[in-house]
């Protein structure tokens, strides 16, 4: 009843385009028909998706993975970051809506169901502490309490900090990606006895050339960790695989 007096006060709409649907928490069906989720062909390490099989050779993987393979041991995405993609995930980031991240924690869920299988604990990609005043919230962490309630594994959201401000990566090389975060990363120094031996799963909202990630990855692997992967909700596709 009370279910049903909220939708009178409040009728569901589109998460993506604020449609009429039948509940809170779905697409409309244009919207549905527009989510680009990955799927194969793709890396096999990363998880950027291929636009035909062939472009990942006989060992499946990206000229990036092949060049420099990263720390990480595999990571996935559920979704394509694409127009619709940003219209999930922006709100998400910047617009105080952390009801979204229960839209994308199932879709993440599907896209690392493997790697959920073997992760002993989940750890969100941390902000700097100044990001975080201004922001209130870190998505990342967002997700992954949503994405570890539906897979029933444990989060530690402050295994990690995030030691200086980086410059913002948007316009990076992926080079020049990597020379900004290195180093950026450590592990709590009260949960380094939680870290050696475990395997994890670090989370994020986006995924672009993996420099965050294997920053991140190198803390957690110093600190004694057994393997890491790695779940976001979405894949910027390599420009070099179009």
């Amino acid at each position: 009843m009370g279910r049903l007096a909220l939708d009178l006060l409040l009728p569901p709409r589109c998460a993506a385009c604020d449609n009429p649907v039948s509940m809170h928490g779905q697409f409309c069906a244009t919207c549905f028909a527009r989510t680009n989720m990955i799927g194969p062909p793709l890396c096999d390490r990363c998880g950027v998706p291929f636009a035909a099989v062939e472009q990942g050779g006989l060992e499946a993987l990206c000229p990036g993975c092949r060049e420099h393979p990263p720390l990480f041991r595999q990571a996935r995405a559920a979704l394509r970051y694409d127009e619709h993609a940003r219209r999930l995930i922006l709100p998400l980031k910047h617009g105080d809506r952390i009801e979204l991240a229960s839209i994308l924690a199932p879709m993440m869920v599907r896209a690392g169901a493997a790697l959920l299988a073997r992760a002993e604990v989940l750890v969100p990609v941390p902000l700097h502490r100044r990001r975080l005043f201004q922001r209130k919230y870190n998505q990342a962490a967002v997700l992954a309490f949503a994405v570890g309630r539906l897979a029933g594994r444990a989060v530690i959201a402050d295994a990690m900090v995030r030691t200086r401000r980086t410059d913002p990566l948007d316009e990076k090389s992926p080079e020049d990606r990597a020379r900004e975060v290195a180093g950026s990363f450590e592990v709590r120094p009260s949960r380094s006895a939680q870290i050696a031996g475990r395997t994890f799963l670090l989370v994020d909202d986006v995924m672009t050339s993996g420099a965050t990630a294997n920053a991140c990855a190198a803390a957690l692997l110093e600190a004694g960790a057994a393997a890491v992967d790695v779940l976001v909700a979405a894949r910027v596709p390599d420009p070099r695989l179009n």
